[in-house]
């Protein structure tokens, strides 16, 4: 036993004797490491007390101070929002100068730019006629108003004034008659009563000779190019109605930009939800036929009223992506808020129904939204109830899964419905156990697809089981929020014009993870999320995040469509076996001259990325990359062509309709 004893004590010497040494060793190592580094500290202190003595370093002295506090000021308001900090400021300024340049003053044409433009000869001669209704204008208002179109660089225009001014503004019909005698396209009328603005316009309306009717309001402003930009359109597109970008500005300098509203290309839900159209409408004559132009018991929105009606004939109907028309906005003007004139909304609303109602719906409710008064919230009733499959791929995940479940099964007021839940080589024991309960529930099935993980196989696979007329792609890791979120995108997919519709879906801290999808956005140029971590209470630009509109894109991780459609389309892409999958599809679908809807009032939470992780690491992003790569040759064309629900003035480098300033 002695000798035992003094084996093992022998066996700790050497452990220890062996471990003193290997540390010793490091000690030494991290010695010649420090002793290193201090020598280059030395060499850099001194090359940096040399730069510090130079004539240069002594001269950029007030350049360091200012960038200094530029950066910690911008510091700041990144951090506290602070809309005060001298970043902000410096930010806005340049911002301010640069819209300025891009779509206000600056961007009018210099003497040469005028000088080409109006020598240029089209292939078509064509004159619009601009119809303005007068009523007790300011003569500041009119003088701008009269000098916009004048300053015109295409000179094909006829400018038509019926005045319903009363005696005590009666310098506005001297003004014109004035402007009249000097210019034989203008032409005016005095008007026996003030009709309003329907009557009045009207009334313009029976002095136009113009093949084109352009509708321009008493207090605006027109760019000097806009009318050549038309025609360029016309010429090019064969353009039967057209419309531009515009602008609201304060006082009497278009370059005080309070609001610039870049458009996207016809969106017809868009226009139903409120009238994005607006400014500067032109139109060929023709469409009138048959047609009156302003209806007066849609006084207020009277424009409205003829925009749904004229796009519903037109052929052609092209947007030209320019800030062409300036919204003046004073205390009389609906751009200074519609509480200006209440019975706007109203009409606004008799306008949307008398079109719906047009078009075949019936039941409809249209409401006011919190974004704007004459922004709606338009809820179409179900004409039908057909069955829907809830398609949801699933690998583990025990927690997620019976999440996702639960809340459809506990929340969802629309009972009409099977959960198809497709199984890919689980190897818990909680899913086997979660399986074996909830395959007992009457509307819950639970599939197996054995391959290994391809997004769009599994789902594909899941459709092929499904028993219903409408099937909803859904990923695993989301969570209801919405009651009626399956009637909210029901409504839309039963629909003939459309094929996809998508929800509004939140991260855990209600922060937006989809609200559609544009082509083009990102880093990779292939699709993005628009309003992406944008916070729940935001209404989005102009808007947008508070009605139903039409999008290129919506997400596959809540996606429902006709079933038929996704098998005459061969269902998702198999070779993007995970990302950009549903946007290939979306926009197969948008060949076949559908149309996608991303709707808000659908909400549920996405845990994104927590089943399988995310797409953008490690090995995952090659495979990323590589379907990226695919995805911009395979849709080369239509990326070159720009999202036609995206604004080209907007950055594709951000997700909140960032003005491009470059």
């Amino acid at each position: 036993m002695d000798k035992e004893k003094q084996l093992q004590t022998e066996d700790k010497e050497a452990y220890y004797k062996e471990l003193y040494e290997l540390e010793k060793e490091k000690n030494d190592q991290l010695a010649l490491r420090l002793s290193k580094a201090n020598r280059e500290i030395e060499d850099l202190t001194r090359k940096l007390d040399k730069i510090k003595g130079s004539i240069f370093w002594k001269l950029a002295k007030p350049f360091r101070v200012v960038i200094n506090f530029f950066l910690a000021n911008k510091a700041r308001v990144m951090a506290h929002g602070n809309p005060k900090g001298i970043a902000h400021k410096l930010l806005n300024k340049y911002r301010e100068k640069r819209s300025i340049k891009i779509h206000g003053s600056g961007s009018f044409p210099t003497p040469a730019l005028r000088k080409e433009q109006e020598e240029t000869e089209f292939p078509r001669k064509i004159t619009f006629s601009i119809l303005v209704p007068l009523y007790n204008t300011p003569m500041n208002f009119l003088e701008d108003m009269i000098n916009s179109v004048a300053n015109q660089t295409y000179g094909g225009w006829q400018l038509c004034l019926a005045d319903g001014s009363d005696q005590e503004h009666a310098y506005v019909g001297e003004y014109c008659q004035k402007r009249a005698a000097s210019d034989e396209r203008i032409c005016y009328r005095k008007l026996d009563h003030n009709g309003g603005i329907s009557e009045n316009t009207n009334e313009c309306y029976k002095l136009a000779t113009g093949e084109f009717i352009a509708l321009f309001d008493h207090d605006d402003i027109l760019h000097p190019c806009v009318l050549f930009e038309y025609m360029k359109a016309i010429c090019k597109e064969d353009a039967d109605y057209l419309y531009c970008d515009e602008a609201t500005f304060k006082g009497d300098n278009i370059d005080h930009m309070i609001t610039m509203h870049f458009k996207p290309d016809f969106a017809p839900d868009n226009l139903r939800a409120n009238n994005y159209i607006c400014h500067f409408s032109a139109f060929s004559r023709t469409l009138l036929e048959g047609e009156e132009l302003f209806r007066s018991q849609f006084d207020g929105s009277q424009d409205h009223d003829m925009i749904l009606r004229l796009t519903d004939k037109a052929q052609h109907i092209v947007h030209v992506p320019k800030m062409l028309y300036y919204w003046r906005s004073h205390k009389n003007s609906v751009a200074s808020g519609i509480e200006a004139k209440t019975y706007a909304v109203e009409a606004a609303k008799g306008a949307v129904a008398d079109h719906l109602t047009r078009h075949g719906y019936k039941d409809f409710d249209i409401e006011s939204t919190r974004a704007f008064a004459t922004i709606f919230r338009i809820r179409y009733a179900l004409t039908r109830n057909p069955l829907v499959s809830i398609i949801i791929p699933n690998k583990d995940h025990e927690e997620d899964l019976s999440r996702c479940v639960e809340s459809i099964i506990n929340r969802s007021t629309y009972d009409n419905y099977e959960i198809i839940i497709v199984e890919n080589n689980s190897e818990t024991e909680e899913i086997r156990a979660y399986y074996e309960k909830i395959a007992k529930h009457p509307k819950v099935r639970i599939v197996t697809y054995k391959g290994g993980f391809n997004y769009s196989a599994i789902n594909n696979f899941g459709v092929k089981e499904a028993k219903g007329e409408y099937v909803l792609l859904l990923n695993n890791d989301t969570q209801v929020i919405t009651e009626n979120w399956l009637e909210e995108l029901l409504m839309y997919a039963l629909r003939e014009d459309v094929g996809a519709v998508g929800c509004k879906l939140y991260y855990e801290d209600k922060t937006i993870q989809h609200a559609g999808i544009v082509i083009g956005l990102g880093e990779h140029r292939t699709a993005g999320h628009t309003h992406y971590r944008v916070p729940e209470a935001n209404v989005g630009y102009m808007g947008k995040l508070c009605y139903a509109q039409d999008v290129s894109a919506v997400t596959g991780a809540c996606m429902m469509v006709k079933k038929a459609l996704y098998d005459q389309l061969g269902g998702l892409d198999e070779s993007f076996a995970v990302a950009l999958n549903d946007v290939d599809f979306c926009l197969r679908i948008r060949e076949q001259g559908l149309l996608n809807i991303f709707t808000p009032f659908a909400e549920l939470y996405h845990y994104e990325s927590k089943s399988r992780g995310s797409d953008k690491k490690d090995k995952k992003a090659v495979r990323y990359q590589e379907e990226s790569d695919r995805f911009r040759v395979k849709w080369e064309k239509v990326i070159a062509a720009g999202d036609p629900y995206y604004n080209p003035n907007f950055s594709l480098d951000h997700s909140d309709f960032t003005v491009n300033w470059k």
